[in-house]
This record gives C-alpha cells, structure tokens and sequence, in this order.
C-alpha cells in the first residue's frame, strides 16, 4: 500500500492487536495509536519505513524490545501515559540507531530522581527528551525556513499598512490646509465686500448732501 501516514486514536484494539494493521502497510511513516487500550507492542507488524510512531495513552508497562525488530528505523517515539515506571524498561531501545525523540509524559518513572540524566546516558542518541534536549533546549516544532518566511510576510505586512497609514495622514493634512485656506479666501472676500459696501454708502450721503445743498 502507498499509505504514509495512519491514524487509529480512540480504536480498541483486541488482545493488543489492531484489526486491518499488517505489513501490508510496507509504506507507513506515521502511525499514531493514542488511547486504544493497548497493552504490548508485541503485535506490531513490520513497518521498516515507520520513523514516528505515537502511543500515549495506553498500558504500555514494557516489551520495548519488540520495536526493533518492527520499526527499526524509527526517530520519534511517544509513550506518554503509559505504565512504565523503571528506567531499565527503556533499555531496549538502544537497539533503535536513528531514534532522537522520546516522550514519557505521565509516566511513573518521570519522577525518580535524575530521570533525564538516567536517561540520556542510557539512551545516548537521543537528541530530544520530553521535548528538550539534555542543555533544556526546547525542541523546534516548526520548519525554520517557513517561520523565516511568515516572518518576512509579516514584516512587508506591517511596512505597507505603515506606509499606507503615513499616505491617508499625508491626505488629511492637505484637506485641512486646504479648507483653511479656503476659509481665509472666503473672510478676505466678505471684507472686500464690506469695504464695497462702505465705499457706495459714502458716495449715497455725499450726493444727498449736494442734492440738499442745491435745494437751498
């Protein structure tokens, strides 16, 4: 089968097999079994593609051997809230060459003391345990080159709202400095109006004094 990756959360499985899960699936990268009541892993069939496998959630309290002969090329392994509880369980796992991340989550053996020292010398190509490396280096979760680029997109984002909010201020001003000097065009109008006004009235009295003095 070309299948890559398969998911069977929340599945029962009977007697710690997995009904439909066989070598068949000879292409399988990915395969997640979160919370299906499993207890070995002792029925896994060979998957030699397999490089993550996840498993929390279940019963597991050991037989780890067993991955190397299924998934010998396995990199991710997750068995938190499982039943292990020694650190010698997890000795089989040396077998495993290319595994560089472990999770152990709400396992017991989480809380003996130096649980992540114990564990990086017995398991000493693992890069990643619980998510951090030996230095408490957190585990990157994302590809740098898409967060490089999200980042960038962001940036060009932001510079053109900056621009376009500098362009619409720019705009405001002009309309203000505009309507202030349309303001000053109107007051400069209305008092050459009113000198106009002032001018024709003069000239009114001054010809109705020369009309009354003809009178006279």
């Amino acid at each position: 089968m070309q299948v890559k990756e398969l998911v069977l959360d929340n599945c029962r499985s009977e007697d710690g097999k997995v009904v439909g899960l066989s070598s068949d699936f000879e292409n399988l990268e990915f395969l997640s079994m979160i919370n299906i009541n499993l207890l070995s892993v002792s029925n896994l069939p060979k998957l030699n593609k397999l490089r993550k496998l996840e498993l929390s959630d279940n019963r597991i309290s050991g037989g780890l051997e067993v991955l190397a002969e299924k998934t010998p090329n396995l990199t991710h392994l997750n068995l938190s809230g499982n039943k292990i509880k020694d650190i010698n369980t997890l000795e089989p796992l040396k077998k495993l060459p290319n595994l560089h991340s472990l999770d152990l989550f709400n396992c017991e053996v989480t809380m003996l003391i130096n649980y992540r020292e114990s564990v990086f010398a017995l398991l000493p190509q693992l890069t990643y345990l619980d998510g951090f490396d030996a230095d408490e280096q957190e585990a990157p979760d994302s590809d740098p080159e898409a967060d490089g680029d999200a980042l960038e997109d962001d940036y060009e984002n932001g510079e053109g709202e900056e621009e376009e909010d500098d362009e619409e201020e720019d705009d405001l001003d002009e309309e203000v400095i505009d309507d202030e000097e349309d303001e000053d065009d109107d007051l400069e109008g209305e008092e050459e109006e009113d000198g106009v006004d002032d001018e024709v009235r003069l000239a009114l009295v001054q010809h109705q004094v020369t009309h009354l003095s003809l009178v006279w």
